[in-house]
């Protein structure tokens, strides 16, 4: 047709559904499930309005509507006859023959498909996302007189379910709109598994299936997150309520049917809902949490008589000015498993965050470290990388990423080293090429490529790189004629809308940007940008440019990351602190094949214990003092001196993720890593052994653990025929 296939891939809009790692880690969970041949299924929200797109305006961030479905879907098929009804408000009613939900306000689900292909297995499962739809007798039959034009103008009411998705990523906000997508979501999906369980001729012998004790042998459910938290007393509603099975059968079928998955160790992103909020949205629900509270509390107080503290701590419902529903704690009793993200996240888990609970049950807590598919993130983002890869050890490691250790050997191969730098430098080209045509900034290609993309925020410590990068400047400038390693740095990510200090380090990074690019002293020595509305299609620009990978979190706080992982398959070099899957990604290729650097958890603790007084550090650093005057005194923003007083006074006062205390150990490890960029070889054989060890890395190899270990179930890399050929 004349039609170039790149130029139309370009045209279509990301499906930004999820705000960073989390949602990300579902889509390749989905891409393994059906390459691994799992009959399995993603539920989620369809949102009429994804994340925001980001444009940078004057240096601030600015959010506009992301109308993603503005020119249609061709990959979703709408299901009508699938359409659920699903309850909010009303009343509860004790009556002799059960417990009734009534007078609620109904919303329809709407279930959209869109497939899931697996790699080369003709396996295709679906993803199944719900919208809003109010029903046509809405607000109509409430007597309004005369009301009828008012009535369907409300049907926006019950449509905003399905609106926008919420942009906060680590963070709670306790909206209730946003709890209402939350059992929304919950609600429609258990009626669709249980419809689908119900008609399975595995069900039961029963004719009719009333029967549920096969249940969690033919269901496994798992919590990606609290968000679907509602999932438990929501079942134990249908199964009590709706199909009369007794309470503590019921409890039994939840619990072998859910398990969850924590994603975060911060206790400002914990899910913790008002009670006051659930009476009015869902009293039902309320009830059965106190029922399923007080039988977990009454298990305990017998296991520990007269530990109140402990029967405090361990309680769903959080006592105080507001009462409120510890969702985390909620999924802890509901599911038979729990799992962190990467090992040192999932001690974490055991030794603070669910402490009381692992002592209760120890054999509940898991880990499951996570992956990435490499299908995507190999395969199609570099091209170039698969076909070198595929030359020397066929294309079985696409299936089967530990395969890439066979490239170890090869870390001497003269061929493959001129390959493996080859390619990076034309995805380098590539790079600078789109980014002086979409954004018109000239870029060396030849100076490294440091980059630092994912979600602002004060615990993944972009403010630390700034650092760096105000030292680097002040290096060039104090000695201009010292040789010096070229870089760029570019730092990209989303600001949640509401997070004041995130937007402020945008700001800072934009400004240093603007200082920096416009020294004639600096020329193309040091160069700053930040990259635009950071998205998967532009990470899948980035990543196969990168030569080296920011991952610098505070020890004890990144659970795992995923990011770090697509660099080390893509060929950058890692600096890093030992948080998260970094520690794992370390151990794989040994420690030292990455840049590691500063305090690790047992650190963080001892300096929290003394105090951690970033003053000390500040007093006693020099190069660190003269960068933080210099954001200060408005050397980065000369139109408006106080700019930045909020990040000083922060970084100064209160900086909960002690990023002054790894100032020092991280400029020490960036000069080592300009060093080893000045031995192109040597350089490039560690990206080989970087490359050669992710293999640990891949989703299929978390899936596969997740379906043996929790779900009960066995991964397949059969290829079933194709549907015009007999079984």
């Amino acid at each position: 047709l004349g039609l170039d296939l790149e130029e139309l891939e370009e045209i279509e809009e990301d499906a930004g559904l999820g705000n960073g790692g989390l949602g990300r880690l579902a889509a390749c969970f989905l891409d393994s499930m059906a390459t691994l041949g799992l009959a399995a299924y993603g539920y989620g929200i369809r949102y009429e309005f994804g994340i925001f797109n980001q444009k940078i305006v004057n240096g601030w961030q600015v959010e506009e509507a992301d109308d993603w479905l503005r020119y249609g879907n061709p990959w979703e098929k709408a299901r009508p006859e699938y359409m659920l009804p699903v309850h909010f408000y009303g009343r509860v009613k004790h009556t002799p023959d059960g417990v009734k939900w009534l007078d609620t306000q109904v919303v329809l689900a709407m279930p959209y498909d869109t497939p899931v292909p697996g790699y080369q297995n003709n396996t295709v499962n679906t993803m199944r996302l719900w919208s809003a739809k109010a029903p046509n007798d809405f607000k109509l039959h409430d007597f309004n007189v005369g009301g009828y034009i008012e009535a369907v103008l409300d049907r926006n009411l019950a449509e905003n379910i399905s609106r926008v998705l919420y942009p906060n990523d680590n963070f709670f906000e306790g909206k209730e709109l946003r709890l209402k997508q939350e059992y929304f979501v919950v609600a429609a999906t258990l009626q669709d598994i249980i419809r689908r369980f119900k008609s399975s001729k595995f069900g039961c012998r029963d004719p009719v299936r009333t029967c549920f004790e096969t249940f969690p042998d033919k269901v496994a459910i798992q919590l990606n997150d609290t968000h679907p938290a509602l999932a438990i007393p929501e079942l134990m509603r249908i199964l009590v309520d709706v199909e009369k099975v007794d309470w503590d059968k019921a409890w039994e079928i939840t619990k072998k049917t859910c398990a969850y998955t924590n994603h975060t160790v911060l206790p400002e992103a914990l899910e913790r809902w008002p009670v006051s909020m659930f009476e009015s949205l869902l009293p039902r629900h309320l009830e059965i949490i106190y029922a399923i509270n007080q039988r977990h509390l009454d298990h305990v107080a017998a296991l520990f008589p007269g530990d109140v503290d402990r029967l405090r701590r361990m309680s769903v419902i959080e006592e105080g000015d507001c009462k409120r529903i510890n969702m985390a704690h909620l999924c802890v009793i509901g599911s038979h498993a729990v799992n962190g993200v990467a090992r040192i996240h999932s001690e974490i888990v055991k030794q603070s965050v669910f402490k009381d609970f692992y002592e209760l049950e120890p054999e509940k807590f898991q880990n499951k470290t996570n992956g990435i598919t490499p299908r995507r993130w190999l395969l199609l983002c570099n091209p170039g990388l698969a076909d070198t890869i595929v030359e020397k050890i066929g294309e079985g490691f696409l299936t089967d990423l530990s395969q890439l250790k066979k490239l170890l050997p090869l870390v001497d191969d003269e061929a493959l080293i001129q390959d493996v730098a080859k390619v990076k430098q034309e995805n380098k080209l590539k790079f600078s090429a789109f980014l002086e045509k979409e954004y018109k900034v000239k870029i060396n290609p030849s100076s490294m490529f440091d980059v630092h993309v994912k979600r602002i925020h004060e615990y993944k410590r972009q403010l630390l790189n700034c650092l760096h990068i105000i030292t680097l400047y002040n290096r060039i400038k104090k000695d201009p004629a010292k040789a010096f390693v070229p870089r760029t740095v570019m730092i990209g990510g989303k600001a949640a809308p509401g997070y004041h200090m995130a937007k402020m380090i945008i700001k800072l990074v934009t400004s240093i940007g603007s200082v920096v690019n416009h020294d004639p002293v600096v020329g193309d020595k040091l160069k700053v940008i930040f990259l635009e509305n950071y998205r998967v299609s532009l990470a899948e620009k980035v990543i196969p440019a990168a030569d080296l990978s920011q991952q610098i979190s505070t020890a004890g706080t990144e659970a795992s990351g995923t990011g770090n992982m697509k660099f080390m398959l893509n060929g950058a070099l890692t600096i890093g602190t030992m948080d998260g899957a970094n520690v794992e990604m370390a151990e794989e290729a040994g420690a030292e094949n990455l840049f590691i650097f500063g305090m690790r958890v047992e650190d963080v603790e001892a300096l929290d214990r003394k105090g951690y007084n970033a003053r000390e550090y500040y007093d006693r650093l020099p190069e660190l003092k003269q960068a933080v005057d210099q954001i200060s005194s408005g050397f980065f923003s000369p139109k408006e001196p106080d700019c930045f007083r909020d990040v000083v006074n922060m970084l100064l006062n209160h900086d909960r993720f002690k990023v002054f205390a790894d100032y020092e150990a991280y400029v020490a490890c960036q000069a080592q890593v300009d060093q080893l960029y000045q031995n192109p070889r040597e350089w490039t054989k560690k990206v080989i052994r970087n490359i050669a060890c992710s293999g640990k890395f891949s989703s299929d190899r978390t899936i596969t653990e997740y379906a043996r270990d929790i779900w009960g179930v066995e991964p397949s890399d059969l290829q079933i025929p194709l549907p015009n050929l007999p079984r």
